[in-house]
């Protein structure tokens, strides 16, 4: 960390909006006018709406995510935490990954943190569940699910067998429909290559406390989604939502108990919640309560945006709709990012900011390979598309949207490879321990006790 008498920016989260504000400013920051500093505890920005193609093996994990020292040169780029942030003195408290918090000044603050997993107190959950908000997790998804085949493949027992082949997804918005349509699809590739498993063996469960699935996509598109998802066998129950899943036996509130080793938790996210140590202005939810210019509420040096900000929605509320803000998608996330790196230099430098507006322009999503749904808003005119057509859609916009040339051309390279070879359907859960193997082989043998008649030989000689 370098120290410097020049104006300190700091953006607290390197996600999609820390990344493209950071990038906004160093492209359109005068030289030496200021020192960017982007504090993430992870070294690379996620792009999350490729994860359910990564569990399925669609795309290489790395390929996936971004590496923040590698797009943001210019910048200072510190791995922590911003655990608590001094108004009054202008100060954010940073706790790096090993050794001592420290004290870090700055002049501007952009408040970029994103989103966790929303959960609730169900008894079981946090030992059961697998979410789906890092690259990490859907890794581990996808080494999970091939390992409980491979588990189903080699018993005998019959319980334990059904208990491997039953997979439950807990939430029908993009993140559960999306994951489930790509791992469902992975699991049937995969079942060709084992003797004792089948498609028919395995039961794939998706629950929603909603009455639909997809709703960004609105109704009949959700209702396509639900009916194609049940055409390839997946269980959908609506109006419902899981009271357990202890030890991995899944209760859901209609009654219906199944025991799984594989529970995926997608319903839905929620900002956060170190927000509530920053000391600032904060909506029911607890978002960031933000302007149109994306500015906090009552600040003038601190700006926030994306899924951890309550943004208004003025293209919605000037068509009529007076209580609208805008959803937490890469979609408003790209573009507020934009908006909100170029009102930072405008505040630096003394100019009025702009407020952001943007109409949504639709929404798309993936369920397993050449199958999607696609809502395309040009106007006052909503095409529908669903099938193979709306799955290139899903692709083409997405793969257009992954920040850096870098990683679009490692993406369409994943997709091109995967139209001529077959997707790997191998486990790499030992990954995740990597030194049990070694630790076994160079830990201490026990010490032999010796016989008994010796020792009483021993005993009495001495």
């Amino acid at each position: 960390m370098s120290t410097t008498e020049r104006p300190r920016i700091l953006v607290v989260g390197g996600g999609y909006v820390g990344l493209y504000a950071a990038r906004r400013i160093l492209k359109k920051m005068r030289y030496g006018e200021a020192t960017v500093t982007v504090v993430d505890p992870r070294s690379y920005m996620t792009y999350q709406p490729f994860l359910p193609e990564a569990a399925a093996g669609n795309i290489s994990p790395r390929h996936v995510v971004v590496p923040l020292r590698r797009v943001l040169p210019k910048a200072e780029v510190l791995t922590g935490r911003v655990t608590t942030i001094d108004q009054d003195r202008k100060v954010a408290t940073v706790s790096p990954l090993v050794g001592e918090a420290y004290e870090l000044p700055f002049d501007y603050l952009v408040v970029a943190l994103g989103a966790v997993s929303r959960t609730f107190p169900i008894p079981g959950l946090a030992e059961q569940g697998i979410g789906m908000k890092g690259i990490e997790e859907a890794i581990g998804l996808r080494n999970h699910v091939l390992e409980q085949l491979d588990k189903a493949d080699s018993t005998t027992d019959e319980e334990i067998r059904r208990k491997a082949l039953t997979f439950v997804f807990v939430g029908g918005g993009f993140a559960g429909a999306e994951t489930i349509g790509e791992v469902e699809d992975m699991a049937r590739d995969a079942a060709k290559y084992y003797k004792n498993v089948s498609r028919e063996d395995m039961r794939f469960i998706l629950v929603d406390a909603a009455d639909k699935i997809l709703p960004e996509v609105g109704p009949k598109l959700g209702k396509y989604g639900k009916e194609h998802l049940e055409g390839r066998g997946v269980e959908v129950y609506l109006s419902t939502s899981m009271d357990s899943c202890v030890d991995g036996h899944v209760v859901l509130k209609n009654g219906l108990e199944v025991d799984s080793n594989t529970i995926v938790w997608t319903a839905g996210v929620k900002p956060n919640p170190v927000l509530a140590r920053y000391g600032l202005p904060l909506g029911p939810r607890g978002h960031v309560d933000c302007a149109p210019t994306l500015q906090v509420q009552g600040t003038d040096y601190i700006w926030a945006a994306g899924d951890n900000a309550q943004v208004p929605d003025l293209a919605a509320r000037k068509a009529g709709n007076e209580n609208a803000w805008c959803p937490p998608n890469a979609q408003h996330a790209l573009r507020q990012a934009k908006v909100l790196g170029d009102n930072v230099l405008s505040g630096m430098r003394g100019f009025p900011q702009k407020e952001y507006a943007h109409a949504n322009k639709g929404a798309v999503a993936g369920l397993g390979l050449h199958k999607g749904v696609a809502m395309i808003v040009m106007g006052k005119m909503k095409i529908k598309l669903k099938g193979r057509l709306a799955w290139y859609m899903h692709r083409g916009y997405h793969g257009l949207a992954m920040p850096t040339w870098n990683r679009k051309i490692r993406v369409f390279a994943d997709w091109t490879l995967g139209m001529f070879l077959k997707r790997e359907v191998v486990s790499l859960g030992a990954i995740e321990t990597p030194r049990e193997e070694f630790y076994e082989a160079a830990k201490p043998a026990p010490v032999a006790a010796a016989p008994k008649e010796k020792t009483e030989e021993k005993a009495k000689a001495s």
